[in-house]
């Protein structure tokens, strides 16, 4: 496509409102179809050939990938959908303004995410492989440093999928002249130097520093590419790839992030190379690679169409089209456009007219449950849970069975437990719905997640910790996860466990996770001596049995966990006083207040109902009680629901060491 006919069509978007109404089609034109293949699901509205060939190229894609990892299988631990549109103009009303001139755009998300293609260039697919190796990383692949993250990402960007494979070029490689409007050559004077031009600067980043540098590997917080960073990163990992020394790289990676090795003495144990020598062998082998060399020579060059140049390294294809079965059905239009709209919404510039969208698919007469469930998703993203709520309950009465409404509904229970730091609500239904979601999708790891936080909330410890650890073997680098498995282990008072996940936590990249598990530690003393957290200033104090802290990462409390890092806690409450000779641990319960017996000031009895069975709880000073949630303690309570601490001195009987109003 020439540069003067895309600027045209941008400017021919730019007139027309960014509605969905608009992406319809005449009578003669092909309706939306949706393919089906193993891993993704691809909306397309360019036919039956071209819907498979979009799913063929994203799965040998994926499996090249798995290749790269030396891996035979790859976890998908969040949905993908793949929408490919076959015109500019249909692209250009969903595309953010950056991703116009782009091929396609990559839309992270924790329940499921996006990828949006442009079928009118050619391989548009390649336009999102930089991404799509960060999503495979972040769920296959441990933890790891920067560089590697970045490297394999610029790596595979280059990937060129038609008879073979082709992968190693110069991702960033661009032609420096284009054709204007009057068919004549011009030179861009502002082109940013490709991975080539800066790798081949006689000045690099020392190893130990490229190994250190403090970088987010993730892919959601990325900038410019065209950095030595980025491409030092790209020649190292292009070196590791080839040499055959990605085994080397795990035993590297497992020195220094668990055994705390030093980036020097790790690289020589599991290279065999010190870090200058390893130097010295990354740069004699990016000599070694000619082709990049002509390359970059061609896009000096003043032509319209380069000559393709054969990248560095390449291939027979995994599989071809017969290896892979897919399945084709027909999508309604409103349908279509509900799930764009959805799309839409998540990216800032768009959300405002998505909204409106959707909201108008749903005033229709003949309603739709996708849009309610794409409002609804909003509505969870700006904690309007009543407003989520409803939605939720309009999409069930169109479609019990959609599994999505399922999802949704657990993520609307468990986040506003943790933005109210209450229970969450409906317990067993919650659980019943994460159970048929992943019987649906079972690599789904946040139903995992959010399962193993019902499962402890309702005392199932062992079957929490099963289902934590799963949500953590499908996303090995989700912190929150971790935080997670940090407050099972606690729930189930299992000290030593917690501390070695918060320790470990308190010591790694994320900040706002550092904060918190650094808080969780202060905490552990207090919560196996008393069964309580200690009281600070402006929060409450949580039993131990409880796990409600709210996920690293997630909450407002734990971001204020981050402002509050270098804050000195307040001292310990001291434990209400006890009766002579009462000793043993400290016993969680839930339930209600009967009554409460204060005639012999100032000692109360309080009964408490739980389930079927009543208690008799003793204090003896009510008014030094520990109370959560409440100044002090009032004899008047009847039929709150509490949480208290106690050591029973009986069947049914026991010494109150704290309670907490709900």
């Amino acid at each position: 496509m020439k540069p003067w006919f895309a600027i045209g069509i941008v400017a021919l978007n730019l007139l027309i409102a960014g509605c969905l109404s608009q992406l319809t089609f005449a009578k003669d034109e092909p309706k939306w179809i949706e393919v089906h293949s193993a891993h993704f699901s691809v909306l397309t509205d360019a036919g039956d050939k071209r819907g498979r060939e979009v799913a063929l190229r994203i799965e040998q894609m994926r499996a090249v990938f798995g290749q790269l990892l030396l891996k035979d299988k790859l976890k998908m631990s969040v949905p993908i959908t793949v929408i490919a549109l076959k015109s500019d103009k249909q692209y250009g009303l969903v595309a953010p303004a950056k991703q116009s001139m782009a091929a396609g755009f990559y839309v992270p998300g924790s329940d499921r995410v996006y990828i949006v293609l442009n079928l009118s260039g050619v391989d548009p697919w390649r336009a999102v492989a930089h991404p799509l190796a960060h999503y495979l990383l972040n769920y296959n692949y441990p933890p790891a440093q920067g560089w590697f993250d970045e490297g394999l990402a610029e790596y595979f960007g280059s990937i060129h999928i038609g008879k073979q494979v082709e992968i190693g070029g110069d991702p960033e490689l661009a032609p420096e002249w284009h054709e204007d409007i009057f068919d004549e050559m011009q030179r861009d004077p502002n082109a940013p130097q490709s991975l080539t031009q800066l790798v081949s600067s006689p000045v690099w980043l020392s190893m130990v520093d490229l190994f250190t540098m403090k970088h987010d590997g993730s892919g959601t917080r990325e900038g410019t590419h065209n950095t030595l960073y980025y491409a030092q990163s790209w020649m190292v990992v292009h070196y590791l790839v080839n040499r055959n020394k990605m085994p080397e790289a795990g035993t590297y990676f497992d020195l220094v992030l668990n055994q705390k090795v030093p980036v020097e003495k790790a690289m020589v144990q599991a290279f065999d190379l010190s870090p200058a020598q390893m130097e010295d062998a990354v740069k004699t082998y990016f000599k070694s690679l000619s082709g990049l060399g002509i390359a970059l020579d061609q896009a000096k060059k003043p032509i319209a169409n380069p000559v393709d140049i054969q990248q560095p390294d390449h291939f027979a294809l995994p599989f071809d089209a017969d290896d892979v079965g897919m399945a084709v059905s027909s999508v309604k239009d409103e349908e279509a456009r509900a799930v764009i709209g959805d799309v839409m919404a998540r990216i800032p510039e768009h959300r405002d007219q998505a909204l409106r969208d959707l909201q108008q698919l749903t005033a229709d007469p003949k309603d739709n449950e996708a849009a309610h469930r794409g409002l609804a998703r909003d509505d969870l993203w700006q904690k309007k849970f009543d407003a989520a709520a409803d939605e939720l309950e309009k999409a069930a009465d169109l479609n019990p069975r959609d599994p999505w409404i399922w999802y949704y509904r657990s993520v609307l229970k468990y986040q506003k437990a943790q933005a109210t730091r209450q229970e969450m609500q409906g317990l067993a239904n919650m659980m019943q719905d994460l159970r048929a979601v992943a019987d649906w999708y079972p690599e789904l790891a946040d139903a995992y997640n959010m399962l193993g936080m019902a499962r402890v909330e309702g005392g199932g410890i062992n079957s929490a910790l099963e289902a934590q650890r799963q949500a953590i073997a499908l996303a090995p680098r989700n912190v929150e996860y971790q935080f997670n498995l940090g407050q099972i282990y606690v729930a189930g008072k299992k000290w030593d466990l917690a501390r070695e996940v918060f320790a470990r936590l308190k010591a790694g990249p994320d900040r706002v996770a550092a904060a918190a598990a650094k808080q969780e530690l202060d905490d552990l003393e207090t919560l196996k001596k008393y069964g309580v957290r200690p009281q600070r200033a402006g929060g409450n104090a949580a039993p131990a049995g409880a796990a409600s802290a709210p996920a690293a990462g997630t909450s407002a409390s734990v971001e204020a966990a981050s402002a509050a890092e270098d804050e000195d806690e307040d001292e310990a409450p001291k434990p209400a006083p006890v009766k002579p000779g009462t000793t043993g641990p400290v016993q969680f319960l839930k339930g209600k207040i009967v009554s409460s017996d204060c005639s012999k000031p100032p000692e109360a009895t309080v009964t408490i109902l739980s389930g079927m069975t009543t208690y008799k709880l003793h204090a003896s000073d009510y008014k030094s009680l520990l109370v959560i949630g409440e100044d002090q303690f009032s004899c008047e309570w009847k039929n709150r629901v509490v949480s208290v601490n106690y050591r029973a001195v009986g069947k049914h009987e026991g010494e109150l060491v704290s309670i907490e109003t709900r």
